[in-house]
């Protein structure tokens, strides 16, 4: 019976260290920059860095949808253009055959 409970204490601290060193990991892993479960306020409430981070990424999608927008805008006048020459050559045809009268 006393070797019994001698190998029970000899075994008892290595399971109570693993268990420890698990439950410390866990935390430490939670407090990381950038993991949103040391937050509780959600992204607006970040560390520096993931604001910053948040600021960059809005104003790079910002600047992007800001391109877009100028080449569509380009591709609209330079097809009213090509709308415009077209109504103007129908005309002149129309205008030749007279069928119609001005």
């Amino acid at each position: 019976m006393l070797r019994a409970a001698s190998v029970a204490r000899a075994f008892s601290p290595v399971v109570a260290s693993r268990r420890a060193l698990s439950t410390s990991a866990r935390l430490m892993s939670a407090g990381d920059t950038g993991s949103g479960f040391s937050r509780p306020g959600g992204e607006r409430s970040g560390d520096a860095y993931t604001r910053r981070e948040k600021a960059n990424e809005d104003l790079y999608i910002k600047e992007e949808e800001k391109r877009k927008l100028m080449q569509l805008k380009e591709k609209i006048t330079a097809q009213r253009k090509h709308m415009d020459e077209l109504e103007k050559h129908i005309d002149d045809l129309t205008k030749e055959q007279g069928g119609e009268q001005h």
